[in-house]
């Protein structure tokens, strides 16, 4: 690298010596060049960058690490042109300005358009004066820096969050990368023009050369991206579009803590400027790269410290191969040891074959490529849901027992939870097969088995364990519950369901050979989904209803039909009493009067007249009586008798 050595005009050198300088000769012509090229790669930077903002995509951060590249590009040309315009003022002074009082004293007489004029054109050059300045360049490029920064460190770590999906551009894709190759082409021809320029002719080459092709490094390679996503998101597409930022993000970086710490040098106007916008990673990027000659030139040309020719410096250019060599040979020879931690296994590969289980400890080997170890567990156990996007064991619950219970101890139905599975189950509504849908939470606790066939399994037999046990367990859950009832599945004791499906679970598991030692499975939950929990209680509670009425019912049914019984067994009872009583008067009225009858025909006429007797004394028994007789108490009758004498029973006479 050349030394500079910087003109300071209050040295008053002559305009002959300036004149006979390459690069002020060339000074004019410079500044208009660069300046037009600074503005046209200027408006394209801005372009991409505001483009970068409407896009959800991957082209977010492809737009933003182009923007950023051209803006660097702009902002060194730019600078570039500050320095051409400084050497053509100083190889052609301005005459002086005149004073406010002179300007005042020429303008005086004038017609008001004149002095109008005049008043322009001096806010016009105090304008140009103010954008001269080196404290509003400075502002200007950190701020234009500040805004890449700003634009471009949010899609990058959105790419690397896979937060932003990779587009599918279909035909728009050739045009995009047909621009890129055109805008890397115009780039090239302006690289190769300015490395061919000499140090005398410009020296600020050197640097701008540097810039253009980090514009190139982030054009060509996005075009191929571009193409990538063509039809459909290629693999790694994410890590693509970071790699594009990478480079630009660096060096954006890099500018913007120059300038900021330029800040805090001072300036003379009198001094040639040096290239404000210059990046020591992007001088990184040439072939053959020489970073040692590049910082052995930064140390001679800004401290004066020259390592040419220093012994020790020397001695070790010519070691550093031979002990880099040995040093990487020994790290090569000691990737031939492993360690197995306390708490795993590993499995031994030779040439690509798993030769053996490794333990605990230290283990020697092939080295790197030539043997390989792969990590396994030993005796690590997992909580997996059978729902994708669910935590399961990452996140572990740290409350106290004072604290609030954690989300995951909520099992209310009236919300869905992010563990829950819908589950689609059997339905009879009426005479007709129908669907409906519950919901469920099942966790299955698993490990990968303890002996060496289980761990070769796991490894080999499956690329992703937690997807294999997920998917069976699906499997194994819709075959389940495709023939069961919502009544069914909710009077099933949980503990009874969860020995059922560990069992099916793990005899899938094992039909595989996956090498996944089934623990224990979780049924957490089991209930309709949130939206229908508060009609499906409605339902339950309708049906408690009408059971307990139609049992009501049922109740003074049977009550009514006792009583009715009891009022017939009554009846019928009273029934029978009246005619057994009746029969047994007839029978006793029958069994007197064939008495009579006999008595009649024993005793004649005396029988007939005893019973004329009792049947009148019973009539005239309690009554008052009042006897007329012609034949008592007449004159000269006897006084009443009274017969007392007794007769025998009338008995019948033999004729």
């Amino acid at each position: 690298m050349s030394t500079l050595a910087r003109i300071d005009l209050d040295d008053t050198p002559p305009l002959a010596t300036l004149s006979e300088q390459r690069r002020f000769q060339n000074a004019g012509r410079q500044h208009q060049r660069l300046r037009w090229q600074a503005m046209s790669i200027a408006v394209a930077a801005t372009l991409a960058l505001l483009a970068s903002t409407r896009s959800d995509t991957l082209l977010r951060t492809w737009l933003a690490a182009q923007g950023t590249a051209l803006l660097i590009v702009a902002l060194g040309l730019h600078a570039a042109s500050t320095v051409a315009a400084w050497r053509h003022a100083a190889l052609y002074p301005a005459p002086p300005t005149p004073t406010s009082d002179t300007a005042a004293d020429a303008a005086t007489g004038r017609s008001w358009r004149a002095r109008l004029r005049a008043a322009w054109r001096a806010l016009i050059e105090n304008a140009q004066r103010c954008a001269r300045s080196n404290a509003m360049r400075s502002g200007l490029q950190i701020g234009a820096l500040l805004l890449a920064a700003c634009v471009l460190l949010p899609t990058l770590q959105g790419s690397l969050d896979g937060r932003l999906a990779a587009p599918i551009l279909g035909r728009y894709a050739m045009a995009g990368a047909g621009l890129c190759v055109l805008l890397a082409f115009v780039l090239l021809v302006l690289e190769r023009a300015t490395a061919q320029q000499t140090f005398d002719e410009s020296p600020e080459a050197s640097a701008l050369a540097p810039m253009l092709r980090l514009a190139l490094l982030s054009l060509l390679p996005g075009a191929g991206l571009l193409l990538a996503w063509r039809s459909a998101p290629a693999a790694g597409s994410a890590y693509a579009a970071a790699a594009l930022c990478v480079l630009p993000a660096v060096v954006t970086a890099e500018l913007l803590l120059r300038r900021l710490l330029s800040l805090l040098v001072h300036h003379r106007g009198s001094v040639e400027p040096a290239l404000a916008i210059d990046s020591a990673i992007a001088r990184l990027l040439q072939w053959p790269p020489r970073p040692l000659r590049q910082i052995g030139d930064e140390l001679r040309t800004r401290l004066g410290i020259d390592l040419r020719h220093n012994w020790a410096f020397g001695y070790m250019r010519r070691a550093l191969l031979p002990v880099a060599g040995v040093v990487l040979l020994a790290g090569w020879l000691l990737s031939s040891v492993y360690e197995v931690p306390i708490d795993g296994r590993a499995i031994h590969e030779r040439f690509g074959q798993p030769v053996a289980v490794l333990g605990p400890g230290l283990h020697l080997t092939l080295p790197w490529p030539l043997s390989r170890r792969r990590p396994v567990e030993n005796g690590s156990v997992h909580a997996l849901a059978t729902i994708v996007g669910s935590n399961d064991d990452d996140e572990l619950d740290t409350s106290a027992a004072e604290d609030p219970a954690p989300a995951a101890a909520n099992r209310l139905w009236d919300a869905a939870h992010i563990s829950e599975k819908s589950q689609v189950i059997a339905s009879l509504a009426g005479e007709r097969q129908s669907f409906q849908v519950v919901n469920m939470d099942v966790r299955l606790i698993y490990r990968i088995g303890l002996d060496d066939a289980s761990a070769l399994a796991a490894t080999y037999n499956s690329d992703d364990l937690p997807a294999l046990i997920r998917s069976t367990a699906g499997r194994v859950l819709v075959e389940h519950f495709a023939s069961l009832t919502l009544d069914h599945v909710l009077d099933t004791r949980r503990e009874a369901l969860a020995r059922d499906l560990g069992a099916r679970i793990q005899a899938e598991l094992d039909a595989v050979d996956s090498g996944v030692e089934l623990l224990a499975t979780l049924v957490e939950q089991i209930h309709p989904p949130a939206g229908a929990a508060n009609a499906y209680h409605g339902v339950q509670a309708a049906l408690i209803k009408s059971q307990a009425a139609i049992a009501r019912e049922r109740g003074r049914a049977a009550e009514e039909s006792n009583e009715a019984q009891l009022q017939a067994a009554m009846r019928v009872d009273r029934a029978s009493a009246g005619a057994r009583e009746a029969l047994a008067t007839a029978q006793a009225t029958q069994t007197r009067f064939a008495a009579e009858q006999q008595a009649a025909r024993s005793a004649g006429p005396a029988f007939v007249l005893e019973q004329y007797l009792s049947q009148l004394s019973q009539g005239l028994k309690g009554a008052s009586l009042l006897l007329i007789d012609h034949r008592i108490g007449g004159a000269g009758t006897a006084a009443p008798t009274i017969d007392l004498r007794a007769y025998n029973a009338p008995t019948a006479t033999t004729p």
